[in-house]
């Protein structure tokens, strides 16, 4: 009965009191990671090859790629299943932010729905995901592909917005130890950690320009790194103005060197999906017998920035899960109260046996549509990430990266730098509002 019920008896008992709210977001969370898990499995090769034993699964394939059906689809099989496990998580999270539109406080009916019956919930995600496996092929995998482009658009900048309002909480934090302290180990910290993320962005950047440019040809990625080395240049001077530490005495180079350090990142996945091998040595095209031509060596189907993505993902969809801002201006962008749930009579932990209690009551502690539109475009983004941004090609018969997953990149980076920069200059140019 504990697992059709609500957060309060799923909770541990060795598990410490916590929020209802808070449960119940992890929750959603877990089953957005074992959607993931799920993914990287079958994108495993030894795994990917015995996909084609799936009844109906790699049959019709060669209608979707335009190939001969003679020919092995076996090779894409595990391209194929991870699009279909991110269109049923997609889906899930999609019929949620649905049924939750207007949900005011635990009062409302719906409510119980979103903090219970996790066993029929489950049940609910793995019949989308059997009926996604069975999805005709016909033109999902291209169409599905730009749905996954925009998502992911969307959830790099929900990272970005989260990765800025972390560096800020983080530089008042240590910045008010130090105050308060008196103490020198604080400052000599918070240079000690800019300028490893400052060296780290400088290291970086050589290294992109040794491995995906050259002295000839090339002028897209020298162009792409120079640009952003510039901009970031620029933030970081802007970020120390006298003007800028007036009104924002907590601004400085800690927050710009965590954003240069994040901008380069989004500019190594970009130039790692440039569709030119002599500017990329990590591409990697993929035909319908699972080889490469002669000219193309064989690289490995997961590439660093990947790896480095995937576990960007899980720390932000996690912040997003447990963690309210102590800024109002980030609170009001990402739908939750300040200082996180209202506090309210009776909110708080009964004593005896561990539980999850209600804290909602009066008002909800975040919206729960917004909680699952964000879930929802984690699930696009990690779909893209584990296909590495890859789709058929014009003639549908090789696996390859499209320049549209370098545009994308490479915009979502100026739009964090700008959004950034605007966090740095919105006190001067609005100076009747609040922004503390």
């Amino acid at each position: 009965s504990c697992l059709c019920g609500s957060a309060p008896c799923l909770l541990c008992g060795c598990c410490p009191s916590a929020k209802n709210s808070t449960i119940s977001r992890l929750l959603f969370t877990f089953f957005l990671f074992l959607g993931t898990l799920v993914s990287v499995i079958m994108i495993i090769p030894g795994v990917e090859k015995e996909l084609h034993k799936l009844p109906g699964f790699c049959e019709g394939s060669g209608s979707v790629l335009g190939v001969q059906a003679h020919v092995s689809c076996g090779s894409f099989l595990g391209h194929k299943a991870v699009y279909r496990m991110g269109f049923a998580m997609a889906a899930f999270f999609c019929l949620f932010a649905l049924l939750m539109v207007c949900v005011r406080s635990s009062k409302d009916p719906r409510a119980a729905v979103q903090n219970g019956f996790w066993f029929f919930k489950f049940l609910v995600l793995v019949g989308i995901t059997v009926g996604a496996f069975y999805i005709p092929d016909g033109t999902f995998t291209s169409v599905w592909f730009y749905f996954g482009v925009v998502g992911s658009f969307l959830f790099i900048l929900i990272q970005l917005v989260l990765l800025i309002d972390f560096a800020h909480s983080w530089s008042q934090v240590w910045l008010r130890k130090a105050s308060e302290s008196n103490a020198k180990g604080w400052y000599a910290a918070l240079c000690t950690v800019t300028f490893v993320f400052y060296a780290a962005s400088i290291t970086a950047v050589a290294l992109l320009y040794v491995y995906y440019t050259k002295p000839q040809g090339c002028t897209e990625g020298k162009a792409l790194i120079s640009i952003n080395l510039l901009l970031c240049l620029i933030i970081s001077v802007v970020s120390i103005l006298p003007k800028i530490q007036e009104a924002q005495p907590h601004s400085g180079l800690l927050q710009a060197s965590l954003i240069t350090l994040y901008t380069i990142y989004i500019t190594w996945a970009a130039l790692a999906n440039v569709p030119t091998q002599s500017c990329n040595p990590t591409l990697l095209v993929r035909n319908s017998t699972s080889t490469t031509t002669a000219a193309e060596p064989l690289t490995t189907w997961w590439d660093a920035p990947s790896i480095v993505g995937l576990i960007i993902f899980v720390l932000c969809t996690l912040f997003i899960s447990i963690r309210s801002s102590d800024h109002a201006q980030v609170n009001k962008l990402m739908l939750t109260e300040e200082g996180g749930p209202r506090a309210v009579p009776g909110d708080v932990a009964e004593p005896g046996p561990h539980r999850a209690y209600d804290n909602e009551q009066d008002g909800v502690s975040y919206n729960y549509t917004f909680f699952h539109l964000c879930l929802l475009l984690a699930s696009l983004y990690i779909m893209m990430t584990l296909t590495n941004w890859y789709r058929p090609d014009e003639s549908l018969q090789v696996l390859r990266s499209p320049w549209t997953a370098v545009w994308v990149k490479i915009c979502s980076s100026w739009a964090g730098l700008l959004l950034y920069l605007w966090t740095l200059v919105a006190p001067l140019v609005l100076p009747d509002r609040d922004f503390s």
